[in-house]
């Protein structure tokens, strides 16, 4: 009962571009510093790539790509953030390439608001709601929407049907 309190209030704050976005924590498995990325041809330009994680074959998210803004500029405070997403019965781990990670917050649920039907560069649907804090706003990413699994899956069968028709 405690750890949905707990996903309910804290979030992981993380800047892409400009803006602050932020991530309910039980979704968070770790932060990474950035490191090369393997390219795989066919892909959306919002996948950036693939990276090893302990055996595992994580996709890397250029998260402004699949906002419908600008790639990233890698710098040194460049992190992915790896985030674990449901998936029918299955969890599934990818990673989120953004500019700079902040710091876990508490957001109570009495500081957010419903995300807005217009103002916002993000389609609402990827918006979970508006947490307001004192001096700024944060957007919580409703994780499951912004990295759709089901997308994916579908671009990875597509990969690997072009490539055993050739």
């Amino acid at each position: 009962m405690k750890s949905s309190r707990v996903e309910e209030s804290q979030y992981l704050t993380f800047l892409s571009g400009s803006e602050v976005f932020g991530i309910g924590i039980l979704h968070i498995k770790e932060i990474k510093e950035y490191a090369s990325v393997t390219t795989i041809p066919m892909m959306p330009e919002y996948v950036k790539g693939v990276i090893n994680l302990r055996g595992n074959v994580v996709p890397i998210i250029d998260l402004p790509v699949r906002f419908g803004r600008e790639k990233s500029v890698v710098s040194k405070r460049s992190c992915v953030i790896i985030v674990e997403v449901e998936h029918e019965e299955d969890s599934i781990d990818i990673g989120i390439l953004v500019d700079a990670v902040n710091e876990v917050i508490d957001i109570p649920p009495t500081a957010i608001e419903a995300a807005p039907s217009f103002g916002s560069k993000i389609r609402t649907e990827f918006i979970k709601g508006i947490g307001k804090l004192e001096n700024q706003f944060v957007i919580l990413l409703n994780v499951n929407r912004v990295l759709s699994v089901t997308e994916l899956s579908s671009l990875e069968e597509r990969v690997t049907l072009e490539a055993n028709s050739q």
